[in-house]
């Protein structure tokens, strides 16, 4: 049984609320993760293929969060974007944990690095987005962290609507709780997010 929060509380101090930057990074197109199938997946009591795929694909998903994270302290972001990015973190590191232990339970292939770099899915950025992110400091690596972060939680969002529209999935008990609470975070951090984006043009 997977073991989830009880619930979302952000507790970063936002004033102001603004328009958002005129023109903002380009980011790579969504793209139809069902055609990357190239870890085997098998149905079982109470889920189906298209659940295991899900949880395969969002550990990758989550991994390319954790590297934009990773750069917030060293790349002279804001505290307020700082804050965030931990909190983001801390919150996506025991999801991956949580989506790991769900495929061993059912003893379901679990993604490598390899794996999760290989895996298309929306809202990831390319390679040439995240050097774009490396290179960034202080104001403009805010303004591309907001920027990217909130496409790359837009195309989480989509996995799960997609999820949903599968016939039968999304349902198993546990499956069910977890991404919903993953639906739910991402919406509020979204919300965060643009928030601090206005900030920019103050």
């Amino acid at each position: 049984m997977l073991v989830l929060r009880s619930g979302l509380v952000l507790a970063i101090a936002l004033t102001g609320c603004a328009s958002r930057p005129e023109t903002p990074p380009t980011v790579a197109p969504s793209v139809d993760h069902s055609a990357h199938h190239d870890l085997p997946a098998t149905a079982g009591a109470g889920y189906t293929v298209a659940d295991v795929r899900f949880m395969q694909h969002m550990i990758g998903h989550h991994a390319q969060a954790l590297r934009m994270t990773a750069m917030a302290p060293s790349h002279g972001a804001s505290e307020p974007v700082v804050r965030l990015a931990q909190k983001i973190d801390i919150s996506q590191r025991d999801e991956i944990a949580m989506m790991k232990s769900w495929l061993q339970e059912r003893r379901q292939a679990v993604p490598d690095d390899a794996h999760s770099g290989a895996m298309a899915m929306p809202g990831m950025l390319t390679a040439e987005q995240l050097a774009q992110l490396g290179a960034a400091r202080g104001r403009e690596f805010d303004r591309l962290f907001l920027t990217f972060m909130t496409r790359h939680h837009e195309g989480a969002l989509q996995m799960v609507k997609e999820l949903f529209r599968t016939p039968g999935a999304g349902q198993e008990p546990d499956i069910f709780r977890f991404v919903t609470d993953v639906d739910a975070d991402q919406r509020d951090e979204i919300l965060v997010m643009e928030r601090l984006l206005g900030t920019l043009q103050d």
